[in-house]
């Protein structure tokens, strides 16, 4: 079992900055991978970003260039860097790690609101 739990949402003006955080209850070294997604009240949720054990990250195309994935596996915690904030980049946004044998982990969430 992995927890994770998500911080550093919150409201900013569109332009601004926010870092998100998920801390994991254990290591997440070696797992296969690693995201970010997002959800908007009512609609799917989306896959925003995603790193892999070997390093890859991949983005959706709507934040290349503003988000950035990474992880540091001494604090067993994933980050997301979003710069350039859009009013459109407001959603709740979800941790996930998918660990061995491909169990994936969700964390609870954290809101992210920009404004015009």
């Amino acid at each position: 079992q992995v927890q994770l739990v998500e911080s550093g949402g919150g409201l900013v003006q569109a332009g601004g900055s926010l870092r998100l955080s998920c801390a994991a209850s254990r290591s997440i070294a070696g797992f296969p991978a690693m995201a970010w997604y997002r959800q908007v009240s009512g609609e799917h949720r989306e896959l925003v970003a995603q790193l892999t054990r070997s390093g890859a990250a991949t983005y959706a195309d709507s934040v290349k260039g503003r988000f950035t994935i990474s992880a540091d596996n001494a604090a067993n915690t994933v980050y997301l860097q979003m710069n350039a904030l859009k009013p459109e980049d407001t959603a709740v946004y979800y941790c996930k790690i998918v660990a061995f044998l491909g169990t994936a982990y969700w964390g609870q969430g954290t809101q992210v609101t920009v404004s015009s």
